[in-house]
């Protein structure tokens, strides 16, 4: 069964009397805006920052795996969508290991064409040097 989250707008109304549009915090029926229960000096130092504070520093560094295969590709993919969701890696950062294990990928595939390719070249040479 799929897990389902039910998402809600917040709840508050501007004084044109729309609705504000965003996302309610998952436990408010406000958006961080304009939660009451959050202070507006706390509101105004985060606009400052511009969303600096949504970035996670990781305290140590993430540990070090071999990948000299693309099944050890799949694992570090397994590993950062795991750690997104648990929510102790940064999205850049799990973007960026995303790319690069594209690439990865692809090069691996470049490498096993490139010895597949070089294998027939070798047999199609024996076979001229041998008529």
């Amino acid at each position: 069964m799929p897990i389902t989250e039910t998402k809600k707008k917040c709840k508050f109304i501007k004084p044109d009397g729309t609705k504000c549009e965003a996302w309610a915090m998952s436990d408010s029926n406000f958006c961080y805006f304009h939660n009451p229960d959050i202070s507006d000096k706390e509101k105004r130092e985060i606009q400052s920052k511009g969303g600096a504070n949504r970035t996670l520093i990781l305290k140590e560094p993430l540990p070090e795996l071999g990948l000299a295969e693309p099944a050890d590709t799949i694992l570090l993919i397994a590993d950062t969508i795991g750690r997104v969701r648990a929510g102790t890696l940064d999205i850049r950062t799990a973007n960026c290991l995303g790319f690069l294990s594209d690439k990865l990928l692809k090069a691996f595939e470049v490498s096993k064409l490139n010895d597949r390719m070089e294998s027939i070249e070798r047999i199609i040479s024996k076979r001229n040097t041998k008529y």
